[in-house]
C-alpha cells in the first residue's frame, strides 16, 4: 500500500516557500509517496452552491483559507525534493482550457523527473465556473474531452483532436510527459458518475467523501464501467482519504486500496515531526508495498 499526504491547510502558511518547501521535505523523509493539493480558482463566500463531502453543505475552505495555484505549488515541492509524487486531490478540470492546462502539466512532470499524478474532478461550485466564465451545466462533457485532449497532446508527436468542446489538428506540444502514457489521470469524485468516469477514462480514481459499504459500491461501478470500456479494473488505482490509525489502513488495504491519503493532524512541523515518525513505524512500513 501506498501513502500520501495533503498539505495542511487552515494549520499552517502554506503559502510561505520555506514552509512549503519544508513540510514536503518532512513527508519525504518520513517515508510519504506523495503529496497532495487542493484546488480552488476562487473562492465565493456567499455561494448557493451545496458542498456534497458535509451534511449542512458548507465547505470547510471557507474564503480566508490560503490556497495557492496547485501546480505552481507541487513545482515548489518538486524543487524541494527528490522522490516524493505530486498530487492535486482534486484539480478542477472542466474550469480551464485543457491544452493550455496540457502543456503546465507535462513542464512540471518533465522538470520533476516524471512525479506528478493529475487528480481531477468536475467541480461542485456553479459561482466559481461563472466567475471563470466556465459553463457549469456541461462541466461532465467537458471533462471527458479534457481528458481525451490533454491525452493526444501528451502521447501523439503531431497531435489532433475534435471533441465536442475541445478541437485542434496537427499541433506540437512540448515538452512531452516522462512517460509516453502521458501523467496519471486519478479521477476524483463521490458519485456513480464519477466511478464510471474512472473506469471508463481514468488511471486512477479517488472516491471523495465516501467510506464502508458506500465505497465498496463505488469500486464496482468503476469495475463494470471499466469491462465496458475493456479496460482491466485492476490496473486502475484506487486512493481513499483515510486517518492515522493502522485499523484503517488495513481495512482499506483489505479492500483493494492501493493508496490511503491523510491530513496532518497539525501544521506546526516540530510537532508534526514525532507524529509522522510513528505513522512510519506503525502503519507506511508494516503496510507499504515495498
Amino acid at each position: 500500500m501506498k501513502f500520501g499526504i495533503m498539505a495542511p491547510y487552515m494549520m499552517g502558511p502554506v503559502e510561505d516557500g520555506a514552509y512549503a518547501a519544508g513540510f514536503a521535505q518532512l513527508a519525504e523523509e518520513s517515508g510519504f509517496e506523495s503529496v497532495w493539493v487542493v484546488d480552488h480558482v476562487v473562492m465565493c463566500p456567499d455561494y448557493g452552491s451545496r458542498y456534497p463531502y458535509s451534511p449542512d453543505g458548507r465547505s470547510p475552505f471557507h474564503a480566508d483559507v490560503v490556497q495557492p495555484d496547485p501546480l505552481i505549488w507541487l513545482t515548489w515541492a518538486a524543487a524541494a525534493t527528490s522522490r516524493i509524487r505530486l498530487g492535486t486531490g482534486i484539480l478542477i478540470l472542466p474550469i480551464r482550457n485543457p491544452v493550455v492546462l496540457a502543456k503546465a502539466v507535462a513542464s512540471l512532470d518533465r522538470l520533476s523527473g516524471g512525479r506528478p499524478l493529475l487528480g481531477i474532478g468536475v467541480g461542485w461550485v456553479r459561482e466559481e465556473f461563472e466567475a471563470a466564465g466556465a459553463d457549469f451545466a456541461t462541466r461532465g462533457r467537458r471533462t471527458d474531452d479534457a481528458i481525451e485532449a490533454m491525452r493526444a497532446l501528451w502521447r501523439e508527436p503531431l497531435s489532433s483532436h475534435a471533441g465536442e468542446f475541445a478541437r485542434f489538428e496537427e499541433v506540437v506540444s512540448r515538452p512531452k510527459p516522462a512517460s509516453a502514457e502521458g501523467v496519471p489521470i486519478h479521477v476524483g469524485g463521490h458519485s456513480v458518475a464519477a466511478a464510471r468516469r474512472a473506469g471508463r477514462l481514468g488511471d486512477g480514481f479517488y472516491p471523495l467523501g465516501v467510506q464502508g459499504e458506500a465505497l465498496a459500491e463505488l469500486l464496482a461501478e468503476m469495475a463494470a464501467s471499466a469491462r465496458e470500456a475493456g479496460r482491466d479494473p485492476s490496473a486502475i488505482e484506487i486512493t481513499a482519504v483515510g486517518s492515522l490509525e493502522h485499523e484503517v489502513a488495513q481495512g482499506y488495504a483489505d479492500l483493494g486500496v492501493n493508496r490511503m491519503c491523510i491530513s496532518p493532524p497539525t501544521g506546526d512541523l516540530d510537532v508534526l515531526r514525532p507524529v509522522l515518525e510513528k505513522f512510519r513505524s506503525e502503519v507506511i512500513d508494516p503496510l507499504s508495498e515495498g
